[in-house]
């Protein structure tokens, strides 16, 4: 067996260049990127799910892929800047067939995903699926770099997530009843524990190293602001409440496990600032507009960017970077650049108590 495995070391070597996991043996300062979310993250997974939350076609990708990938925007996405900065590859879908190396991370994300699993079940990854595929990928690289190898590799790592605003969004804009069953506190104590648990899973088998958004104003997309009889400009705040509390419930929970869980570090972005600010001043940040680039509808907040969802008849902008949204629900590549060199690179009271940067150099 000891020569078998030798020789299938060398042909990795051969065929593909890759020699990080055959050495058995990594850089001291290799750090990977862990991603975990929904569309805000998604850079493609959902285009191997049963779902119609995808964004394989037109006019998505144009800017920067000039081809359609699966990203919600007109580019690249948040997670995509952060491992730029951080020196790594774009880390691709998870589910994308043949990529079965992940000595530069994984990306498990998934457009429509909640924190909680019956959040468009059976149409999206979530949250503990996630979690699970994560498992997969540990043990995988547990039996290459072997045990302590792998333990460090884990450490050094950085977990980026967003997660949470379909959970908030879905009992108000469907036939729900959640939240008669459930006080708004109560819901949210179930979205920001499955958020814990998870947290608590990968540190289990490592993880250190955690970034966090926060969800701001969410009701102010241009999907839910349609949402508001009479079209006046308002933003959706029966969203913007649970949000809100989520807000406040995020921080407390993090400075919670900062406590009960060893070496455990966070980075929070605080995207109720950020996103504010933008919205409330498009232009102080180079944007014409902050409604969307593509869609149908007043604020182009109808879901039919690209027709090829219920709404076939679309608009499309001459140039997304005048935008702070591409689509009803999702930023454009220049807004993604903006808030990932603020996660990035930011001082504490935009993101803390570490930033980005500060993770992959500790």
């Amino acid at each position: 067996m000891a020569s078998l495995r030798l020789f299938l070391c060398c042909f990795l070597f051969t065929a593909s260049s890759i020699n990080l996991v055959c050495s058995r043996s990594l850089q001291k300062n290799h750090a990977a990127l862990f991603v975990f979310g929904d569309s805000l993250f998604d850079p493609g997974n959902n285009n191997y799910v049963g779902t119609i939350g995808r964004a394989n076609f037109y006019p998505y990708g144009e800017t920067f892929f000039k081809h359609p990938t699966g990203r919600f925007s007109d580019g690249r996405l948040i997670s995509d800047f952060i491992a730029t900065y951080a020196n790594l590859p774009l880390v691709p879908p998870y589910l994308q067939p043949g990529n079965k190396q992940f000595i530069y991370g994984a990306n498990f994300a998934s457009a429509g995903a909640g924190a909680l699993s019956e959040t468009y079940q059976g149409f999206v990854i979530d949250l503990k699926t996630q979690l699970r595929y994560f498992k997969r990928v540990a043990k995988q690289l547990r039996q290459e770099l072997g045990e302590a190898e792998a333990m460090a590799f884990f450490s050094r790592a950085v977990y980026l997530f967003n997660v949470g605003a379909n959970d908030y969004i879905l009992p108000l804009t469907s036939n729900s009843t959640v939240l008669e069953t459930f006080s708004k506190q109560e819901y949210v104590g179930m979205v920001i524990g499955n958020l814990t648990e998870t947290i608590e899973g990968i540190h289990k088998s490592g993880g250190r190293k955690f970034g966090f958004l926060n969800i701001g104003k969410l009701g102010c997309i241009p999907s839910l602001k349609v949402l508001v009889p009479g079209n006046n400009g308002s933003c959706f705040e029966p969203v913007n409440e649970l949000a809100k509390l989520n807000d406040a419930a995020l921080p407390k929970a993090l400075e919670e496990l900062e406590i009960k869980l060893a070496q455990f570090k966070y980075s929070m972005h605080y995207l109720n600032i950020s996103f504010a600010e933008r919205l409330n001043n498009p232009q102080k940040y180079g944007f014409k507009s902050n409604i969307a680039c593509c869609g149908s509808g007043p604020y182009r907040g109808i879901d039919s960017c690209g027709g090829r969802r219920v709404v076939a008849e679309y608009e499309l902008c001459s140039d997304p970077s005048e935008y702070l949204f591409f689509d009803s629900g999702h930023l454009s590549e220049k807004a993604n650049k903006q808030i990932s060199q603020l996660m990035w690179s930011g001082t504490p009271d935009i993101t803390g108590p570490y930033n980005l940067k500060a993770l992959f150099e500790t």
